[in-house]
């Protein structure tokens, strides 16, 4: 690992540690947050052999101080939900891309790492596709059993399915490896049929 990426990624950390929201991991409180990220650099592992140091980052700063401004914050609905995640990756990007800066990346790796955290070209770029897999792979494995009991059925289901049509054929393979409760896994069952 280059000096600046792990400059970068020990910044990124810095900042997820700052999460108010703890979780309890063997017995121990983690920032919420880092827990995430320390997930999707899991899955980047699993996904790409080999990724750009760009990558890296990308992945790893996906949620980069989500807390700070919450759903809540949104209209209701669609819209408000499609608004709030567009601003909170243009705000990861460009915190991303100014530590990137700081540690003497050039201004085309900062830009790079801008159009991956906020998915530009989605299903186009390679890359693009390999973080939205990571962040699929991080909500179905660890966090989608806790959102299906919150959210209504029919929705649960066009939220998988929805889910399912942004991820990629290897993404689809790993998903259906991944251990889940017969709950989800019957919602799974019924979004896929």
């Amino acid at each position: 690992m280059s000096h600046r990426l792990e400059q970068v990624l020990t910044e990124l950390d810095q900042l997820h540690s700052e999460d108010p929201k703890m979780v309890n991991v063997a017995d121990e409180p983690l920032p919420a947050e880092l827990l995430y990220a320390q997930h999707m650099s899991k899955w980047l592992a699993h996904l790409n052999q080999t990724p750009s140091e760009c990558l890296k980052i990308a992945v790893r700063a996906q949620h980069l101080q989500r807390w700070q401004v919450t759903r809540e914050a949104y209209p209701e609905g669609r819209v408000g939900y499609l608004t709030w995640r567009r601003d909170q990756g243009i705000r990861a990007g460009d915190t991303a891309a100014q530590l990137m800066r700081e540690a003497s990346y050039s201004a085309e790796d900062a830009e790079r790492v801008i159009t991956l955290i906020t998915k530009k070209g989605l299903g186009r770029d390679t890359d693009v596709q390999t973080l939205e897999d990571c962040a699929c792979l991080v909500f179905l494995e660890n966090y989608f059993a806790d959102f299906s009991r919150k959210v209504e059925h029919d929705h649960m289901v066009r939220i998988i399915q929805k889910t399912w049509h942004k991820m990629s054929p290897q993404a689809h393979e790993l998903a259906l490896t991944l251990p889940m409760s017969p709950a989800s896994a019957a919602l799974v069952k019924e979004a896929l049929s």
